[in-house]
């Protein structure tokens, strides 16, 4: 019998593809990369051709070598990395680095990690596609030329420690763009104005919203206001018109990567790099009682939102069995959006979509049910009939003005008995109650006047910063999560309550940026280069090609900054912390476990304290400020600034409002407030 080596990337992927092969293959993972670029230098040669030089990256030596043993052994040998570009860079480099000849090495790819996908994927076994290899070289060098020639500048002039990025830096200017919208905003007063009508025989009036005359108005004054109120007080409400028609809302499409990153974000609370962490564990597979490690998602770095034949038709005869043929949506074409996405990939979706979330919610931990759960809904409502709404609108005249009544009603449920996107509630029935014909007089029962004011951009959050990156073309499905996990642990911008603020710091490097290297960190340029990578992919363009009409640009821009660029000096937050060997205040310094408090009087005074950060709450016990802790093993708990004289601690973050209904303290969890006391049991929403 032929023996047959299959190299996967995970270690996590191992046994269950090797209960679907067989004892004739052999599996083994590479775990990652095995090659790389050596760290100490620019890792290709400027002189030469631009060629890269590659090296075994540290710690794989006895990976390569057990690769190696295996290897002598078999017949042939399958490369199974991941089915994207840097998958294929992968396979390529395990090629070379095992010196397989072009005969014995054959790549295979699988969507998702089935008994049917995998063996199906030997039977179209190709050579390795050195298009997208190519295509990821390029972005390795690029990524490269920019992190290793500019890094070491920003050491120079501001500090070190400090690091550029070819996506890292444009993401961060589009948040320092989008802040100086914010500080830039002044906001405009208007007024809204409702008034309740009661039509003849009924008791529960409508609210009509002011609309203006022929064309709509905005009421941009309280004398304005005034003028409106005084000329409808004197007229009559006559109903104009009244229509009835339908409204359809079609179901969403299945998740891509930055779709799931936006979900999961407002709708679980997930950063993206917690939801890449657990989509992984969702697709390389989980412990099932009776079923072994069982992948439960399809491949979770897409930008396509297609779906198999096969998988559809699955979806719609689930959808037919559990709610009826009339749920089962008409065949719809995949979402395209102009520009070139990765169509060998499907969207994200269960792999068996029998397999429901209830079904294997014993047997997952909280987080991975949710996300779980999220995606199985949301696939399954893609393949859903839109919801239907039965839309009464009204037009009234008063006084020359015109005011407008909306309603609807769900007609038909579709694909929301499913599923709901976080940004919408499930619409209610909202009936206007009565009839209500043209010409009819009605009664004004009180008018309602509201100041309000027009509110600033919003900043940014993990979900909407995925989906600006995408709209504007820059980085790809599988950069969202590491550019934005990068650039919040550089400390160029701070989260808080979801949020992304730019730091100090963060304003410096932006600036510098902006200033040295406009082109870096324009949206434009940054988009166009991966349009570039694309057309390397496509076998269009050269690698090289791409690479040395770069450097040499951005050879120049490092020296001219280099020689004209001042030294910023960025100062320490100075504390009321009173230095308890000289006297000084501390200031805040980073260290590599996170924020501290150091003597400014360093070196000659070296002393240091933890830094307790507090969270503007008065301990329920003492009244001395509320501060976070960690465990030795460095859980975070909240307890007092007071400790050990005060034991204050919960693992939950106190609030300031006290219960209600017991006088406690009350923790946040979740989106919801309670009462620290569980015999109380007083529950709010946040």
């Amino acid at each position: 019998m032929p023996k047959y080596l299959v190299i996967v990337e995970s270690p996590a992927k191992v046994k269950t593809i090797k209960k679907f092969l067989g004892s004739n293959y052999e599996v083994l993972a590479s775990n990652g990369h095995v090659r790389d670029m050596p760290k100490s230098q620019l890792g290709f040669d400027v002189e030469h051709d631009y060629e890269p030089k590659y090296i075994t990256i540290r710690g794989k030596g006895d990976i390569l070598a057990a690769l190696r043993k295996a290897e002598k052994k078999a017949d042939k040998v399958y490369l199974a990395t991941d089915p994207d570009r840097e998958g294929e860079a992968i396979s390529w480099h395990l090629a070379e680095a095992l010196k397989l000849d072009d005969k014995k090495r054959r790549r295979i790819t699988f969507n998702e990690i089935t008994k049917t996908a995998v063996k199906e994927s030997l039977k179209h076994e190709r050579p390795i596609d050195m298009d997208l290899v190519n295509a990821q070289q390029a972005r390795r060098m690029l990524d490269r030329m920019v992190g290793y020639r500019i890094s070491p500048l920003l050491w120079q002039k501001v500090k070190r420690g400090l690091s550029a990025g070819r996506v890292q830096s444009v993401a961060l200017r589009i948040i320092g763009d989008r802040e100086d919208e914010i500080n830039a905003f002044i906001p405009k007063e208007y007024w809204s104005l409702d008034v309740k009508l009661l039509a003849p025989g009924e008791k529960k009036p409508l609210t009509a919203k002011f609309y203006g005359t022929d064309k709509k108005e905005t009421i941009d004054s309280e004398a304005r206001k005034n003028e409106i109120v005084e000329a409808i007080r004197q007229s009559e409400f006559l109903v104009d018109e009244v229509k009835k028609g339908e409204r359809t809302k079609k179901a969403p499409f299945p998740f891509t990567t930055s779709t799931l990153q936006q979900e999961a974000a407002n709708a679980l609370n997930f950063s993206t790099q917690k939801t890449m962490r657990l989509a992984q564990q969702l697709y390389e597979g989980v412990e099932l009682k009776g079923s072994g490690t069982v992948a439960l998602i399809t491949y979770l770095r897409t930008d396509s939102t297609r779906v198999s034949e096969e998988a559809d038709q699955a979806a719609r005869e689930y959808i037919d069995s559990q709610y009826g043929s009339e749920f089962v949506a008409e065949k719809r074409t995949a979402q395209t959006s102009g520009k070139k996405i990765q169509d060998a990939h499907e969207a994200i979706r269960p792999t068996d979509v029998s397999r429901t979330p209830a079904s294997v919610k014993e047997l997952l931990s909280r987080d991975l049910f949710r996300l779980y759960q999220l995606i199985w809904k949301r696939f399954m409502a893609s393949r859903m009939a839109p919801a239907r709404y039965e839309t009464t609108s009204v037009k009234i005249q008063a006084g020359g003005y015109r005011f407008t009544v909306a309603a609807s009603r769900v007609a038909f449920e579709g694909f929301r008995t499913v599923y709901t996107e976080s940004s919408e509630t499930k619409e209610e029935n909202n009936v206007i109650a009565g009839k209500i014909e043209p010409g009819m007089k009605l009664s004004e029962m009180g008018i309602e006047a509201e100041q309000h004011f027009t509110q600033p951009p919003a900043h940014y959050t993990e979900a909407s910063l995925v989906r600006a990156l995408e709209e504007q073309g820059i980085g790809r499905p599988s950069t969202y999560a590491p550019t934005i996990t990068t650039i919040i642990a550089r400390r160029y911008v701070a989260k808080e309550n979801k949020n992304l603020y730019m730091t100090e710091l963060g304003e410096v490097v932006n600036n510098i940026m902006k200033e040295a290297f406009p082109s870096i960190v324009d949206v434009s340029f940054t988009a166009n280069m991966e349009s570039l990578l694309d057309s390397i992919e496509e076998g269009t363009i050269s690698w090289k090609t791409v690479v040395e009409n770069f450097y040499p640009d951005l050879d120049e821009a490092v020296k001219e900054a280099e020689k004209n660029l001042e030294k910023v000096t960025i100062e320490d937050e100075v504390t009321d912390v009173v230095c308890d060997l000289c006297g000084r205040n501390m200031v805040v310094k980073y260290g590599p476990h996170g924020k501290f408090l150091a003597c400014p009087g360093f070196p000659d005074c070296r002393n240091t304290k933890p830094y307790l950060e507090k969270i503007g709450v008065p301990c329920p016990v003492c009244g001395k400020d509320v501060v976070i802790r960690k465990t030795k093993k460095g859980r975070r708990y909240y307890g007092c600034e007071g400790n050990p004289e005060c034991e204050f601690m919960s693992w939950q973050k106190p609030v300031v409002q006290k219960c209600p209904q017991c006088g406690g303290y009350m923790v946040e969890k979740g989106n919801r407030v309670v009462c620290a006391d569980k015999t109380c049991g007083y529950i709010s929403e946040k």
